[in-house]
């Protein structure tokens, strides 16, 4: 059984309540008052092999599966497809232009712009290609979890490209989100966030990695490799 009671207003997948889900590129589900695991990225994070490499896991995987598709299908590929996804982005491919701690700084500098009015975040990094969040929206009809996305993309890459003097899309359009769906993947998903700078050996205060402060005085904090909170 969990231990940790859930922070203030953290409201895990509820059975029984309204469930929205749609498909695009992969299924996406939403909930008022929900909770959500973010995953976005670099429009040039991800070479067109790997692109096209999705692209045949997608046909295979509808060829196998007859629509229409069921919560439990729909959930193992978007794991299966995040899980690909995330592993090659570690790598540290594309331009990596976020590894600019200035650049980093107009990313993170959206993230907190409208917390607490339009939606809290609770946690975040930055890594140089890619950005992972947990996000509860606070207005879900009028601030959905891709107008939020959105903003901090179209933002961060204004002041971006204002600086490098370039153009064109920075940001890859779609995100990827996984709907939170209790304390213990509460805490998994913190624990990850925390986890991918050191995975890829960068040393401490490379990258912005940022938990909300009145998160650590209950224990949803950060833990470092021998399990001290931090």
């Amino acid at each position: 059984m969990w231990y940790l009671p859930p922070p203030l207003g953290f409201q895990g997948l509820r059975e029984d309540q309204p469930l929205e889900v749609y498909v695009r590129h992969l299924p996406h589900w939403r909930q008022a008052g929900g909770t959500y695991f973010l995953t976005f990225r670099l429009a040039d994070s991800l070479p067109q092999a790997k692109l096209e490499e999705l692209a045949g896991m997608r046909r295979k995987w509808e060829r196998r599966h007859a629509h229409p598709w069921s919560k439990d299908v729909l959930e193992r590929l978007a794991g299966e497809v995040v899980e690909r996804v995330e592993r090659w982005l570690d790598q540290g491919m594309g331009s990596c232009v976020l590894s600019d701690s200035c650049f980093a700084a107009f990313v993170t500098e959206a993230m907190h712009y409208f917390d607490n009015e339009c939606y809290e975040l609770d946690a975040y990094v930055a890594m140089a290609n890619h950005g992972h969040a947990i996000v509860r929206p606070l207005l879900c009809e009028e601030h959905p979890l891709e107008t939020i996305v959105g903003s901090w993309k179209q933002f961060s890459s204004k002041r971006i490209n204002a600086c490098r003097g370039g153009k064109g899309e920075l940001w890859q359009d779609k995100s990827y989100d996984r709907i939170v769906r209790d304390e213990e993947h509460l805490w998994r998903c913190l624990q990850y966030i925390c986890r991918i700078p050191r995975n890829v050996n960068l040393a401490p205060g490379a990258c912005p990695l940022w938990v909300r402060p009145d998160w650590s005085p209950l224990g949803w904090a950060f833990e470092d490799r021998v399990g001290r909170a931090s």
